[in-house]
């Protein structure tokens, strides 16, 4: 059962990607993003409380939960900060994807594991991939993917961009690239070519 990491940048295509292989082929995909949702929405774990902790009680909802989009306002502004929350992140949900890649070996149920990591190289989990294949496309193609999934202007999203590795930084760490700026067929088709040589 081979692990196969999947990175870019914000608005590359990764999710789509993984999602393809999913349907496509026998894989589980864990999403480092959702797994990290998980952990910082229940108040009882310890990746919770370093938030609070990092953060201060301001970044708290009234219900208890975090605000979101305060802690992302704070930590594009502010790049300590970033690197201090990636830090707790990359501790946390790696252990956590570990565990679960473990769990899924023992099933034996998938001819591959994909992990979708935004930071994967960040986190040192290549080292744990068989393959990665970079996503990657057009300024303007991300810019509009990242104002159109997350609602918000082009002026946001450009900042977004600004402080993540560019395109070139995962092309030349990469086993594999593809540019995902067509269509969803030429997507499909680019990513069986990459899986015959996995």
């Amino acid at each position: 059962m081979k692990v196969i990491g999947i990175t870019g940048p914000s608005g590359a295509g990764k999710t789509t990607l993984s999602q393809i292989v999913k349907r496509e082929f026998k894989a589980f995909v864990i999403n480092a993003d959702e797994v990290a949702k998980a952990l910082n929405t229940n108040p009882k774990t310890e990746y919770f409380k370093k938030i609070v902790e990092l953060f201060g009680n301001e970044i708290l909802k009234d219900d208890g939960s975090l605000n979101r989009k305060q802690i992302a306002s704070l930590i594009y502004k502010n790049e300590t900060k970033r690197k201090e929350l990636n830090s707790l992140t990359f501790k946390y949900v790696v252990d956590d994807i570990s565990s679960q890649i473990e769990k899924i070996r023992l099933q034996n149920e998938y001819d591959f594991i994909v992990i979708d990591v935004p930071l994967l190289y960040e986190a040192k989990m290549e080292k744990i991939c068989d393959k990665v294949i970079a996503v990657v496309a057009e300024d303007d193609e991300k810019i509009s993917r990242i104002c159109e999934r997350d609602k918000i202007d082009k002026e946001m999203a450009k900042q977004r961009l600004k402080i993540q590795n560019n395109n070139e930084f995962f092309v030349k760490k990469a086993d594999f690239v593809i540019h995902n700026d067509g269509t969803i067929d030429n997507l499909v088709n680019s990513l069986k070519e990459i899986m015959i040589k996995i």
